[in-house]
């Protein structure tokens, strides 16, 4: 006599059976999507949960989980599921207004933009534009010099250092 619960059958398609196996190979897959493609494959087997675990080296719990969920959800069942917590209190709006005023030309009077200013036009905090201008990369403030520029102004100084060699009498 086995012990636990009986678990509900997990029978497979043919074509489910085909998805999994490219899911759990296929290196495009993030690796929570492939173990889960694996967990079912084995569970498709008619292995128990523990025996699943072991040979996956997860939990039961997980196991029990993910059998479950595909059980219900079939292939859709084994993507993620929206994550508790508060929403988005910034939208996709204000993060490009940001980005946008933070591209145009400064306010008279400034030779660039600060976030207290920007965070002012839009109706953010100073934190919050930040926080865009970081996540987008954006430096306002640094000046960018062309690649050209930069060896040239590399080439100037090894020039200089020489001449300040040779000034000196060294070789």
């Amino acid at each position: 006599m086995t012990g636990g619960r009986p678990k509900k059958a997990l029978k497979l398609t043919e074509e489910e059976r085909r998805s999994l196996l490219r899911w759990a190979k296929r290196p495009k897959s993030t690796q929570r999507l492939a173990l889960r493609c694996r967990i079912v494959l084995a569970c498709a087997e008619g292995l128990s949960n523990k025996e699943v675990a072991r040979r996956l080296r997860v939990t039961a719990s997980t196991v029990s989980k993910w059998r479950e969920r595909f059980r219900v959800g079939r292939l859709g069942g084994l993507s993620d599921r929206p994550r508790s917590g508060a929403p988005r209190k910034v939208t996709e709006k204000k993060v490009r207004e940001v980005i946008s005023k933070t591209m145009e030309a400064p306010p008279t009077g400034a030779a660039q933009w600060s976030t207290r200013q920007i965070a002012r036009e839009v109706g953010l905090s100073q934190t919050t534009v930040l926080r865009i201008w970081r996540a987008q990369g954006l430096e306002p403030g640094r000046r960018v010099v062309p690649a050209e520029d930069q060896e040239n102004a590399q080439a100037e100084k090894v020039e200089a250092s020489r001449s300040s060699h040779e000034a000196r009498g060294c070789r």
